[in-house]
């Protein structure tokens, strides 16, 4: 193998893809790809035919990694996994780490990222975050997790499936009932959701998810960050009602000036249909 490059493919929408992807994956004599199948699809989409796909994953790797060192010194190997960047959280890392250690140079191709789209779209505070790929599966787990990560000073992004989002939802609430949050489903796709608040607001929301999930969880340095006193939120709610904001509007920007609740927006916004004080 001459060259690997690390090739990012869209989440969701396939008008993300890059020109250079299109042309690395074009020009390549090889395509490792974590599903061959979904790379084919991709590949069919932007008429790119003919080329030799090898199937590279959780369960071959040691021995595709091999086979693919293997390769001529004239021959090009483009990596994708199924959606997004490889080798975070994925497999790829792997096969980047020993291409490297072999001489092998190793280019990227960058584009599309859940966990940056994510945050980017999330309307909470996160100029610093953790990554922890997907988050474990018992609730034991996942307690010490988000007790150990709740209280450093940066947001807390994981991956996490549809099916055990609730639960998910429902240790945190245990842990940090008043943490801001924000739950982003269907990424780029027809169903794309955002959706912030807390734990519990979060389980109201979603009583039976669907799609591929990124959790965000602000961090903690935001969280205890000095609330106006009740007078000064009530002022603030009364300007944003003579601006012509509605209540949600309202209750959106108080949650992100302030990580203030969604109840306590409510009863502010109530109190300030009354005189000033």
């Amino acid at each position: 193998m001459r060259q690997l490059y690390v090739v990012a493919t869209p989440i969701g929408n396939l008008e993300d893809i890059s020109a250079r992807a299109l042309r690395v994956l074009r020009e390549a004599d090889v395509i490792a790809a974590e599903d061959t199948r979904v790379a084919r699809t991709l590949l069919s989409h932007f008429e790119i035919r003919g080329k030799r796909l090898i199937s590279y994953n959780e369960h071959n790797r040691a021995r595709r990694i091999a086979e693919l060192l293997a390769l001529p010194d004239d021959q090009d190997v483009a990596l994708v996994t199924d959606a997004g960047t490889p080798a975070i959280s994925d497999p790829g890392a792997e096969l980047v780490a020993a291409a490297r250690e072999a001489g092998v140079e190793v280019v990227a191709v960058p584009g599309p990222s859940a966990v940056v789209t994510a945050l980017s779209i999330s309307g909470l505070r996160a100029s610093t975050f953790t990554f922890v790929g997907f988050l474990p599966r018992s609730a034991t787990e996942l307690k010490a997790l988000f007790e150990e990560h709740l209280a450093r000073p940066g947001a807390l992004v994981a991956f996490e499936s549809a099916q055990r989002l609730r639960k998910a939802l429902a240790v945190l609430n245990d842990v940090a009932p008043e943490r801001r949050l924000a739950v982003c489903r269907e990424l780029t796709k027809l169903h794309e959701e955002v959706f912030a608040g807390t734990a519990s607001e979060a389980l109201a929301h979603f009583e039976q998810p669907r799609g591929e999930v990124v959790l965000i969880v602000e961090g903690g340095t935001a969280a205890k960050a000095t609330v106006p006193d009740g007078n000064a939120l009530l002022k603030e709610v009364r300007e944003m009602r003579d601006l012509g904001l509605t209540r949600i509007q309202a209750s959106a920007l108080l949650a992100s000036r302030h990580g203030v609740s969604r109840r306590r927006a409510y009863d502010l916004w109530l109190a300030s249909s009354g005189p000033a004080v």
